[in-house]
């Protein structure tokens, strides 16, 4: 089993990183994915919607279909799908040549965290990036 980064890791993680593609990113505010990124654009990251079924901008920004289309740099794809789909998310993720993949909390997918690890990303499963970011760094970037 694919072990998660210690907290100090995640930490520098969040503090380092600019640019966030939100897979499964919904266009409803009343979905934990659309609260989630919300919050993570509230405390100055930029989000990159990723659903190939938005045509309309979400919370300002153009969506994408994956994450190999976006032109800007990537530092964490985080991931709102089912488990049993993350592998061709994972793929993804490392064809856009993202730095980190990070499934949310109550995400795991061995499979795809060994495909992301091989290929050099962070891995981070079973977490909730808000959470993270809440508890380690206070909620404010550092």
């Amino acid at each position: 089993m694919i072990e998660n980064p210690g907290d100090e890791q995640i930490r520098q993680l969040l503090s380092e990183a600019k640019n966030i593609a939100v897979v499964g990113l919904s266009a409803n505010p009343e979905r934990t994915s659309h609260m989630i990124a919300k919050a993570l654009q509230a405390v100055g990251y930029r989000i990159f919607p990723v659903n190939p079924t938005l045509s309309e901008p979400v919370l300002g920004e153009k969506p994408y279909a994956s994450v190999k289309e976006i032109p800007e740099p990537i530092d964490i794809v985080d991931v709102f799908r089912r488990s049993e789909h993350c592998y061709p998310v994972a793929q993804d993720a490392v064809e856009a040549g993202a730095k980190t993949l990070w499934l949310q909390q109550g995400i795991i997918n061995e499979e795809a965290a060994a495909l992301a690890k091989e290929a050099g990303l962070n891995v981070i499963m079973d977490r909730c990036i808000k959470v993270d970011h809440a508890i380690l760094l206070r909620g404010g970037r550092q």
